[in-house]
């Protein structure tokens, strides 16, 4: 007799089921940022379950940031992309992806990001790259910060990109460069490279140069990799393992 091809249905519990519910009206736009959640009670009576299991539903809503309490009532809310992002890196951690992984996407997204911000990226956009540059310039022997106004640089250019998609695709990845950096700064003091790499970015941001961001940001992040190369430590190890490594 041949085996079972198939296995028994896991039904999901019936908070989950209500979340989901929930969660699928949200984002196909049945309800919209601002509405008001039916009370708990009518939930209760809608899904023909009692209210301790619709709280348990609620509960999970509000930690994904779908729903938010303003008194007595919940309010329909879309997740900040930086919480939808965070998730995500965790995700990606738990994968141990690896630096080549995370740098092959990069090259793929970066380079894309640069050139479409030079075609959208306002004046407040540009304030807010000079200001990164700016605090970068002050900063350039404390490590841990540069990484971080590093990580905000590329993190300002893709939300001027015009194009949120490419934002939210980015970001988890961009999360994952925090212990990639505290692996080449400490031994290789690139710290003035970097700077000089955004400062030629934004310059050619502020000149509208699609196609010279485009490669600058190209030629960042294969200087970004040959620095990692240089540190010796190996491009498969899982990035939450090579963070551990002695400096």
């Amino acid at each position: 007799m041949k085996a079972d091809l198939f296995k028994p249905l896991a039904m999901a519990p019936a908070y989950q089921q209500i979340f989901d519910a929930i969660e699928h009206q949200i984002v196909s736009g049945g309800l919209a940022p601002g509405d008001l959640l039916p009370s708990e009670l009518d939930l209760a009576r809608q899904f023909g379950v009692n209210r301790s299991t619709v709280r348990e539903g609620i509960r999970l809503l509000e930690h994904s940031g779908f729903v938010a309490r303003g008194g007595k009532r919940l309010t329909v809310t879309l997740p900040h992309y930086m919480d939808l992002a965070s998730r995500a890196s965790r995700a990606l951690a738990m994968q141990q992806v690896t630096f080549r992984e995370l740098w092959e996407t990069s090259m793929a997204l970066e380079p894309v990001a640069a050139a479409a911000a030079a075609i959208h990226i306002d004046d407040d956009g540009l304030a807010a790259l000079a200001g990164n540059i700016a605090r970068m310039e002050q900063a350039i022997e404390d490590i841990d910060e540069v990484v971080r106004l590093d990580m905000e640089f590329h993190e300002i250019v893709a939300q001027n990109a015009g194009n949120r998609a490419l934002a939210l695709a980015r970001e988890p990845i961009g999360l994952l460069f925090l212990p990639a950096g505290r692996i080449i700064l400490p031994r290789l003091k690139t710290q003035a490279r970097i700077l000089a790499a955004h400062k030629a970015i934004y310059a050619l941001l502020a000149a509208r140069d699609a196609e010279g961001a485009r490669s600058w940001m190209t030629r960042h992040m294969a200087d970004f990799k040959r620095g990692y190369e240089r540190t010796g430590v190996d491009m498969n190890t899982p990035l939450d393992m090579a963070s551990f490594a002695p400096v």
